[in-house]
């Protein structure tokens, strides 16, 4: 379906995506730990470091006319990596809100955090409830952080609820649409984005946003995430543009040729 954000949001028409409409743009950050190999460094540095892009890539963003950004940060799958991977990882998201919120809530930016709270330690839930407090009532930029997030999870946690729904008498299993299920995902709160963007040269989306990328148009960059942003994420957006987006359907001057 077509996702737009904000009042002065106008659809794509063939040939192109018109420039004032505002975007939801989701982000793969890939490429943290072979930034760092490159660099004979540690894992845990190209982490650091994918961290100051994420900052640049929120302060370009808010540019180019992205009204949602949507970035992942740790996956359901995560889990699997060297515990103190892992440590480190949450410690970033920790060290980002604790460095940055004060700035993205005087910026107008409202943080949002999807996935599953469930499993998290109690400090870690602590920031994410502190950082969605803070930034509630902004509007000017959606700050979407997919944490202990998984696209099959995300789908698997929306049937269940669902289910209970209809255990407890509140809803009949004719009442489930695709709308109505797509309310029960932890990212219903934000439209589907325009584009996914992949860093670091890899073709795959990795879980991530399954049900909301129907009609998303993929962006894959041959970019280190540590080495992103404004520029990169411009040019992606620059490539979006260009494209036709139909949702399924067909131009009208395609099917004047057909007749």
């Amino acid at each position: 379906m077509p996702a737009t954000t904000g009042p002065q949001d106008v659809s794509g028409r063939a040939g192109g995506q018109a420039s004032t409409e505002r975007l939801h743009v989701a982000i793969i950050m890939d490429g943290n730990g072979r930034w760092a190999k490159q660099r004979g460094m540690p894992r845990v540095l190209g982490h650091r470091a994918g961290v100051n892009a994420l900052k640049r890539t929120v302060e370009g963003a808010q540019s180019q006319n992205v009204g949602v950004l949507t970035v992942f940060g740790f996956s359901t799958e995560n889990w699997s990596r060297p515990a103190q991977e892992v440590s480190e990882l949450m410690s970033l998201l920790k060290a980002y809100v604790e460095s940055d919120l004060e700035r993205l809530f005087k910026a107008g930016v409202r943080v949002r955090i999807i996935g599953r709270r469930t499993g998290l330690s109690p400090d870690i839930a602590e920031v994410i409830e502190r950082a969605e407090r803070r930034t509630a009532d902004n509007s000017e930029f959606v700050l979407q952080v997919a944490f202990n997030y998984g696209g099959q999870a995300d789908i698997a946690d929306a049937a269940r609820a669902f289910a209970e729904r209809v255990e407890r008498g509140e809803a009949k299993a004719s009442d489930l649409t695709e709308k109505t299920f797509e309310q029960l995902l932890s990212t219903a709160a934000a439209p589907p984005p325009d584009l996914i963007v992949r860093t670091s040269g890899e073709r795959r989306i990795s879980n991530f946003l399954l049900w909301d990328c129907a009609y998303a148009e993929l962006v894959f960059q041959d970019v280190l995430w540590p080495d992103y942003g404004p520029e990169a994420l411009a040019a992606a957006i620059a490539e979006y543009r260009g494209r036709d987006r139909r949702y399924g359907g067909v131009a009208a001057d395609d099917v004047a040729v057909a007749g």
